[in-house]
C-alpha cells in the first residue's frame, strides 16, 4: 500500500486534543526555581543606578542578577552572514543591557526566586534610575542626517545591493512604459499560541536548556561558540512539543543566556515563562519595511526591468536572522514568477529603538512577491492592461529559468494556475456578484495574485533510521516540527520506501543529545532537505540489508530485489525485520543539498467593502498551488490555510504601531493588536496541484511559507479593484476600516 499521497490525519493530534501534549510549561523539576526578568520601560535611556536592595530582602527570593555579574560571557551573535557594500555592523548584544536600554521591553535585571509569584514580586521592587535619551522607531527616519543614535557607529548596519544597475538604467531608458510604486510592509508581532518558555539545568558539569525553540542544534551552537565559549558537547538544547513559532523561535534569546548562567550558579534548575505582555515587547518582531519599486514595460506589456530600493527596519538589536529577512531571501525570490530581463536590489538596514526583527513566515519572500504583485495591478491600470492578461504575457514557460539575480526555477506551472484558480474561483460570475452587492449600497472588488517561493532554508541535512527489538523503527531527523506534522509525514515516507506500516515507526526531534547535528526549521525545508535525508537514510539501509539477505538466501547480493518490505531471490524471500534482527541495519546519513525548491501559485479573493465606514469583509478566497509531490495533501491544505490567515492578518488587522517620540509599543496587547480570527476568514478554498522537482528524490516543494506569501497583495488588490470606481489608487497594509474610510473620503475631495 502507497503512503506518500496519503491524506491521513496528524498522530499527533490525539494527543494534543486529549491533553497528553507536553510542553514547557507542564513541566517542573525537583528544586526548582523561578525567574523574573526586569525590563525596560524607555524606549532609549541610559541606566543610572540599579537599587536591588529592597528586592533581595523579599522573600523566597535566590538573587537578582544585572550585567555586572554576566559581564565575562560572550555577546549574543548575529548567525546569518550576507555579503553587503561594506563590513555589516553587528554592535554587541550582551544577555542584560549594558549602561543603556534601546527599546522597551529590553532586560535588565534577573530575578531568581523559590516561586513565579516571589520573583514577580521582587522584580517590581527592583529600583532603576533612568535619564531616558530620544529615540527612533521607523527605519527611514533612523538615517536621516540628527536621528537620535542608537549606536557609537549610528544607526545603518549595512547596504546591499544585487544585480545590473547599468542594464537596468538602460531597460528604463528604452522603456515605453514605467510605472513606480512605494509599500509598506508592516511590523508584525507574531504572538504563537505559546509564549517563549524554558528550564535552565547545570547536571555533572554540563549545561541542559529545555526550551520552546524550533532550532535547537542552532541555538546549542550559538551558546557553546559565542555565550559559553565551550566545547558544544558541553550544553544539551532539547524542545518537547511547541506551540507555534513561524520563524521567531529559532533564534537565541537573552532568557535563554541566563537561565542557564544561573543554573550553573546556583546549582538548581531554573525555570522562565513568558507572559503575553512580554511578548509583545520581547520576542522578535517580523516585516518592516519599505520598498520602492519601479517596473519597465514595453509598448506591448512585456517587463523589461525591475529596480527596488528598500529601507529596512532591525530593530534595536542584531537579531540572529535579522540580516536575511531584507537581503538573501527576496534577493531569492524578486521579481516572483515572471520574465524580467534585469532586476537591481539597493537596501539600507537601520536600527531602531524598537524590538528585534527576526524570520517570519516567508522572511523576505512575502516583502518581494508583494512588491511585483502590487506594481503589475498599477501597471495594468496605468497602462490600459488587462491584469489577469498582463501577468500571462510575463509568467515563466520554459524551463530551466535563469532569474536576473541568479536563482535558477527548475520548474512550475504558472500559467495554468492561472487558469485553473480561474475556474475554481468562478471568475466569470464576479460580475454578477458585483451587481449583487451593489445593490445592497456595497463595493466589491477581485483581486488576482501569483506567487513564487523559494524553498529550502538552511542547506543540508541528517537522518537516521534505528531499529528496534520489538519490531518498530526509530526515525530522528535534524528538523523540527512546531505544528507542521513531522510526527504522522516523515513515517509515511519510510513507511512507503521500507515496506512497513507507518505505525512501526517510532519518530525523534529536537534534542541535540540524540541529534548531533541538524538544521532545524525554517525556509519551508522540511520535507525538501529531511525527507531528502531519509530518502538517503532509506537506500542505504537497503544496501546494508542487501548481502545479510543474500546469505540468508544462499544467493549472491547482485541477486537481491527488495520491494515492500522483503528482500527476495526468485519466489524466496526475507523480510526486512529479520534481516534487521540478524545483523544491525541502523544508518546515518548527512546529506548534502543545496538546491532551492520553487513552490508557486494563484490565489484570487473577493471583499465586500461598507463605503459608510470602510469595513472591509473578505468574502471568497481561493487558491491553487503547486508542491511538487505531496506526502499528505491534508497536513498541505492545513499548512496553506495557516499561511493565508496569517497573510489575512497582516493586509486587514495587524498593524504594531510605536508612539514615534517616546518608543512607547502602543499596540502592546490584544486589546490594541487584532489577529484574525473564525469569523474574519471566509471558507479557504485550496487546491493542490503538483509538477514534481527534480531538486530531491521525493520530487517535494516546499508548503510551510506560501500561503503568508500570496495573501497580503491578493486582498490589496481585491480592495484597490473594490474602491476603483471612487478614485481610490493605493492603499497600504493593514487595511483597516479607518484607513479605508479615509481613503473613500480623500478620493472624494479631490
Amino acid at each position: 500500500m502507497a503512503f506518500i499521497g496519503q491524506s491521513s490525519r496528524r498522530l499527533e493530534d490525539r494527543r494534543f486534543l486529549t491533553g497528553r501534549g507536553v510542553f514547557v510549561d507542564d513541566v517542573n523539576d525537583a528544586g526548582q526555581v523561578w525567574a523574573c526578568v526586569v525590563r525596560s520601560p524607555h524606549a532609549h535611556a541610559v541606566i543610572d543606578r540599579i537599587d536591588t536592595v529592597a528586592a533581595r530582602a523579599m522573600p523566597g527570593v535566590v538573587g537578582i542578577y544585572t550585567y555586572q555579574d554576566v559581564a565575562d560571557l560572550g555577546m549574543l551573535p548575529c548567525a546569518t552572514q550576507v555579503a553587503t557594500v561594506a563590513p555589516m555592523i553587528v554592535p554587541p548584544r550582551p544577555a542584560l543591557a549594558n549602561g543603556r536600554v534601546r527599546h522597551v521591553g529590553d532586560p535588565v535585571a534577573f530575578v531568581v526566586a523559590e516561586s513565579a509569584y516571589a520573583a514577580r514580586d521582587a522584580a517590581e521592587q527592583v529600583v532603576v534610575d533612568y535619564t531616558p535619551l530620544p529615540a527612533v522607531v521607523d527605519a527611514a527616519s533612523a538615517l536621516a542626517p540628527g536621528a537620535p543614535r542608537l549606536w557609537d557607529t549610528g544607526n545603518e548596519s549595512y547596504r546591499f545591493r544585487r544585480g545590473d544597475a547599468a542594464a537596468v538604467q538602460a531597460a528604463f531608458d528604452a522603456a515605453a512604459h514605467v510605472v513606480e510604486i512605494e509599500v509598506i510592509n508592516n511590523r508584525l508581532v507574531i504572538a504563537p499560541i505559546e509564549t517563549r518558555a524554558a528550564i535552565g539545568r547545570w547536571t555533572e558539569g554540563r549545561f541542559d536548556l529545555f526550551v520552546t525553540a524550533a532550532s535547537v542544534n542552532a541555538i546549542r551552537d550559538q551558546l557553546a561558540d559565542s555565550v559559553f565559549r565551550c566545547p558544544r558537547e558541553r550544553i544539551r538544547v532539547s524542545a518537547p512539543d511547541v506551540g507555534g513559532g513561524f520563524g521567531i523561535k529559532n533564534c537565541l534569546y537573552p532568557e535563554w543566556v541566563m537561565l542557564l548562567w544561573c543554573a550553573r550558579l546556583l546549582g538548581r534548575p531554573v525555570k522562565w515563562v513568558e507572559d503575553r505582555g512580554e511578548d509583545f515587547v520581547s520576542t522578535a518582531q517580523g516585516r518592516d519595511n519599505v520598498s520602492r519599486g519601479r517596473l519597465a514595460l514595453d509598448r506591448n506589456g512585456s517587463f523589461l526591468a525591475l529596480e527596488v530600493s528598500t529601507i529596512a527596519g532591525l530593530g534595536a538589536y542584531m537579531s540572529g536572522g535579522g540580516p536575511g529577512s531584507s537581503t538573501n531571501a527576496p534577493a531569492a525570490a524578486m521579481g516572483g514568477g515572471y520574465v524580467i530581463p534585469a532586476i537591481s536590489m539597493d537596501v539600507r538596514a537601520a536600527f531602531t529603538n524598537t524590538v528585534p526583527i527576526d524570520a517570519y513566515r516567508g522572511a523576505g519572500k512575502p516583502e518581494a512577491n508583494y512588491l511585483i504583485e502590487r506594481l503589475i495591478d498599477k501597471a495594468a491600470r496605468q497602462c490600459g492592461f488587462d491584469p489577469i492578461e498582463l501577468r500571462r504575457r510575463n509568467l515563466i514557460g520554459s524551463f530551466p529559468y535563469h532569474k536576473a539575480l541568479g536563482t535558477v526555477v527548475d520548474c512550475g506551472r504558472f500559467a495554468a494556475n492561472i487558469d485553473d484558480v480561474l475556474l475554481l474561483a468562478d471568475h466569470a460570475g464576479f460580475a454578477q456578484r458585483r451587481a449583487v452587492s451593489e445593490s445592497r449600497g456595497k463595493l466589491r472588488g477581485i483581486g488576482v495574485a501569483c506567487f513564487l517561493e523559494t524553498a529550502r532554508g538552511a542547506p543540508n541535512e541528517g537522518a537516521e533510521l534505528r531499529f528496534g527489538d520489538d519490531d518498530t523503527v526509530t526515525i530522528l531527523v535534524g528538523t523540527q516540527s512546531n505544528g507542521q506534522g513531522h510526527e504522522t509525514s516523515y513515517p509515511q515516507i519510510a513507511a512507503d520506501l521500507l515496506g512497513l506500516k507507518p505505525e512501526q515507526f517510532r519518530y525523534i526531534q529536537a534534542d541535540t543529545a540524540e541529534i548531533p547535528e541538524g538544521n532545524g526549521h525554517g525556509g519551508a525545508r522540511s520535507m525538501h532537505m529531511g525527507g531528502a535525508a531519509l530518502f538517503k537514510a532509506v537506500q542505504e539501509v537497503i544496501e546494508k540489508g542487501r548481502p545479510v539477505a543474500a546469505r540468508l538466501l544462499q544467493a549472491t547480493p547482485d541477486q537481491v530485489v527488495f520491494a515492500a518490505g522483503r528482500f527476495a531471490v526468485g519466489e524466496r524471500s526475507v523480510d526486512l525485520l529479520s534481516v534487521a534482527r540478524d545483523t544491525s541495519l541502523d544508518t546515518y546519513v548527512w546529506n548534502l543539498l543545496d538546491i532551492i525548491t520553487f513552490p508557486n501559485g494563484c490565489h484570487v479573493a473577493e471583499v465586500e467593502i461598507d463605503r459608510e465606514t470602510g469595513m472591509v469583509v473578505l468574502d471568497r478566497y481561493g487558491a491553487v498551488d503547486d508542491y511538487g509531490t505531496l506526502i499528505n495533501p491534508l497536513l498541505t491544505v492545513g499548512q496553506v490555510q495557516g499561511g493565508v490567515a496569517q497573510g489575512i492578518g497582516q493586509a486587514l488587522l495587524e498593524h504594531t504601531v510605536y508612539d514615534q517620540k517616546s518608543g512607547q509599543l502602543l499596540s502592546g496587547s490584544f486589546m490594541d493588536y487584532q489577529l484574525p480570527r473564525a469569523i474574519d476568514l471566509p471558507d479557504l478554498d485550496i487546491a493542490l496541484t503538483g509538477i514534481p522537482t527534480k531538486a530531491n528524490p521525493l520530487g517535494v516543494k516546499g508548503s510551510g511559507q506560501a500561503g503568508a506569501i500570496a495573501a497580503p497583495q491578493t486582498i490589496i488588490n481585491a480592495i484597490l479593484d473594490a474602491l476603483a470606481p471612487l478614485g481610490v489608487t493605493h492603499i497600504d497594509m493593514p487595511a483597516t476600516p479607518e484607513r479605508v474610510w479615509r481613503a473613500i473620503q480623500q478620493a472624494g475631495t479631490q
